[in-house]
């Protein structure tokens, strides 16, 4: 496995292999779009979808929360850490804090995009032809008792029916609107710069969280691509412009990534020569990180970029798969993909 990290990843600069490791992610998942067709089935996207849950969120309790709060080491074996319980405090506030982040994003943009309001409206659509077909026969009925008034009335009402179901197969058609997708490419755009810090502070943390924080990364996107792009298609956009438009938003990891290389660069200037002291100040409480303690801001981006992660795998994308899955057969087609992208996060960890 290190063999073949080293092979993607030949630099011995963090930094340039977190580019190189963003530019993976980026590149490829929007080139796959190119031979994807416009309607792609639902039950293979959620499938897909599962597969990254699973590697997504082993990353997560595999990788990043265990690195934050206990440090990576490169050599095999036992290795004593010194527990510093203030300074996990703040490593769990920062992985909260990653995942209020996210929280306060989407809700936000739920906000903006009305859509509580076009839930409701969904709601009472699906909801709506019966009563209307009733309404229309009962009208017949009552308006007069002659057979051709009757006739004449029951025809209006079917004839108004077939019209309001033109209208609501047109707004299915058209589906989300304009400004939604806006909305959803901001949201795409803001998600990707966090992929960037995810790859510039895994791969400073050690080169095998790098390796495994790109493919948790590389696993998401696909479905998350496929998905936005399905989004734009049906919000009216050419697939031409949706592809634009991906790659657009695919600049913001670039973004992401040279924050963190810079948030980084930032901390561990004069780092070095303070270190042996703040482990001693450490014990009196009185080192020079935040609130006394050995923390620095870089090392709060892995606990951030966990807590985004884990809203993203666990808030964002588990409660769609619960509202599509209606067959058995395809819960466990999900079951099994999940589990197989936990297996692969965990033989990557457990090989390291």
């Amino acid at each position: 496995m290190r063999k073949v990290f080293a092979i993607l990843f030949p630099f011995s600069s963090a930094g340039w292999n977190a580019i190189l490791g963003t530019f993976y992610i980026s590149s490829v998942p929007n080139f796959i779009l190119a031979v994807i067709p416009s309607q792609i089935n639902p039950n293979t996207l959620n499938t897909m979808t599962a597969f990254a849950t699973g590697g997504l969120l082993s990353d997560v309790f595999l990788h990043l929360v265990p690195h934050a709060f206990m440090g990576e080491h490169q050599d095999p074996g036992v290795h004593f850490v010194m527990v510093e319980e203030k300074r996990n405090i703040l490593i769990g506030l920062g992985i909260f804090a990653g995942f209020a982040a996210f929280f306060v994003m989407e809700k936000s943009l739920r906000v903006l995009s009305g859509d509580e309001s076009e839930g409701g409206q969904s709601h009472s659509h699906s909801h709506s032809h019966s009563p209307e077909i009733g309404n229309g026969t009962s009208t017949g009925v009552v308006k007069s008792d002659k057979d051709g008034l009757r006739l004449r009335s029951g025809a209006n009402a079917e004839t108004e029916s077939e019209e309001r179901q033109r209208e609501d197969e047109k707004k299915d058609v058209t589906g989300p609107s304009k400004l939604s997708a806006y909305l959803n490419l901001f949201g795409d755009f803001v998600h990707n710069i966090t992929d960037g810090l995810a790859m510039a502070a895994s791969f400073y943390s050690s080169p095998l969280i790098g390796a495994t924080t790109t493919l948790a990364c590389f696993a998401h996107e696909i479905p998350h691509e496929i998905a936005d792009y399905s989004i734009l298609i049906r919000s009216g956009f050419s697939k031409r412009q949706a592809m634009q438009s991906q790659y657009i938003t695919a600049v913001g990891a670039f973004i992401g990534t040279f924050m963190g290389i810079a948030i980084h660069n930032l901390s561990a200037t004069g780092a070095d020569e303070h270190a042996s002291l703040d482990l001693a100040a450490a014990v009196r409480q009185g080192a020079r990180g935040l609130l006394g303690t050995t923390v620095q801001f870089a090392d709060l981006v892995i606990p951030f970029v966990a807590g985004g992660f884990m809203y993203i795998g666990a808030v964002a994308v588990l409660p769609t798969l619960l509202q599509e899955s209606k067959s058995a057969k395809q819960a466990l087609r999900e079951f099994g993909a999940m589990a197989f992208g936990v297996l692969c996060m965990f033989l990557v960890a457990w090989n390291e």
